[in-house]
């Protein structure tokens, strides 16, 4: 967690959006966690290696055939209206325009709206990519007919306020699937366990703050997979969700002892924990006819 971030407890939802907006402006999710590529930033051949690191480290649940068509409605966003929050350094967003999909991204990131700008023109791609708040939307109701969101949207001040928005510029019948931090996954165990009781971090600070201290963000909620639910219910039919992990959940090791057990370990066990401790819940919902 960055030295800028204060309680959220005692900010106001503008001042904790700021603070999301200003530590995704510095900080990418490129997956070059220690700086190892030395190649030009948001080159072709950068976004082929962040792409591979992506791909590999969510192979464990989304791909089958081709990179993230367990999660992704591959083939049915053909000519279909598309908007992603929170578009990253725009693997997701590449995705689906090859998808067919007519696809809009907004992120509150300036960063990665230009990251994305850059990919889809290296690419030879089209897309409309803007830079906004998920919060208030820039849409007309009934915009779009899938709405996606990966690891976004429980680092808004108000998670709620952007259900309602999703719910809002979704077409009657459109579907949207969304991933965030599962409360109940292993790493937010390891985090309360290490932060909360090791290190007595409940002498000083919130449950929480814990939490969000051990991983990227300015702010960041936890959720239990049943109360995530219940807040799409509110808007949305068809409710339901699983866990996701990676590499790390099953195996809670420093990055070299992990390699060495990755040679004693299958991926099908792999698999079959990853859906028991995984960090992510990946919810799909339908917005009523």
């Amino acid at each position: 967690m960055s030295g800028d971030a204060k309680r959220q407890d005692s900010m106001a939802p503008v001042q904790v959006q700021e603070g999301n907006k200003s530590w995704w402006t510095r900080n990418t999710m490129s997956y070059d966690w220690h700086g190892e590529l030395k190649l030009e930033r948001f080159s072709k051949e950068w976004f082929d290696r962040i792409d591979e690191r992506f791909i590999h480290s969510a192979r464990l649940f989304a791909t089958d055939q081709r990179p993230f068509d367990r999660i992704m409605p591959l083939d049915q966003l053909a000519g279909k209206r598309v908007l992603e929050i929170g578009c990253g350094m725009g693997l997701h967003s590449e995705t689906m325009i090859r998808a067919g999909a007519n696809l809009t991204a907004i992120d509150i990131s300036p960063t990665s709206v230009e990251a994305t700008t850059r990919r889809l023109q290296v690419k030879g791609l089209k897309g409309e990519i803007i830079e906004g708040d998920a919060e208030k939307l820039p849409f007309p109701d009934g915009e779009f007919d899938f709405v996606w969101s990966w690891g976004v949207i429980h680092h808004s001040s108000n998670t709620g306020r952007i259900v309602r928005q999703i719910a809002r510029v979704l077409k009657p019948g459109g579907e949207t699937r969304i991933m965030v931090y599962n409360r109940e996954g292993r790493p937010a165990r390891i985090a309360f366990w290490w932060d909360h009781i090791a290190k007595l971090g409940f002498l000083k600070r919130s449950y929480e703050e814990s939490l969000y201290r051990s991983t990227d963000g300015f702010s960041a909620r936890f959720y239990p997979p049943e109360q995530f639910e219940d807040l799409f219910r509110t808007f949305f039919r068809d409710v339901h969700s699983e866990i996701l992990g990676v590499e790390p959940d099953v195996l809670p090791l420093p990055r070299h002892l992990r390699r060495i057990a990755m040679k004693f370990v299958s991926d099908d066990y792999l698999r079959k924990k990853q859906a028991k401790y995984g960090a992510f819940i990946f919810l799909t919902a339908k917005n009523p006819s």
